[in-house]
């Protein structure tokens, strides 16, 4: 999909440089990956401290389930 962005020249010079990428699509798409990434990462620590944790839990049984 064909897109057309107004980038900040200085930002994605210095994206390129600090990933070592060759082109800018290269880095925008690096640069949308690691973002997805972190949002992702974002919303598994908003579960932390909602979840119940057992002790009892056992996981090495649960590794030699058929």
């Amino acid at each position: 999909m064909a897109t057309n962005l107004m980038l900040d020249d200085d930002l994605i010079a210095q994206a390129m440089e600090a990933g070592h990428h060759r082109t800018k699509r290269e880095t925008v798409n690096e640069a949308l990956r690691s973002y997805v990434a972190l949002l992702r990462q974002q919303r598994i620590l908003d579960l932390f401290g909602q979840m119940d944790f057992d002790p009892e839990y056992n996981y090495k049984a649960e590794r030699s389930r058929p």
